[in-house]
C-alpha cells in the first residue's frame, strides 16, 4: 500500500486566514485532492478563520 492508499478521500482544513493555510490547501491539491465547494470563513473576534473541503477523486 503506497502513501497515497493511505490518505482518506475526505478532508477539511481549517484555520487562521494566512499564508501557512493557503499552503496546507496547495499541498492538498498536489496530492490528488480536489476542492469541494466554497471555503467558510468565520471571525472569531480576534482574526478570520477559513474552512476548506478538499476530496481526492478515486
Amino acid at each position: 500500500m503506497d502513501h497515497e492508499e493511505k490518505l482518506p478521500r475526505y478532508r477539511v482544513l481549517t484555520g487562521p486566514d494566512d499564508a501557512t493555510f493557503c499552503w496546507r490547501v496547495s499541498e492538498m491539491l498536489d496530492l490528488g485532492y480536489q476542492l469541494h465547494g466554497s471555503p467558510s470563513v468565520t471571525f472569531n473576534g480576534d482574526r478570520v478563520i477559513v474552512a476548506q473541503a478538499l476530496v481526492r477523486p478515486e
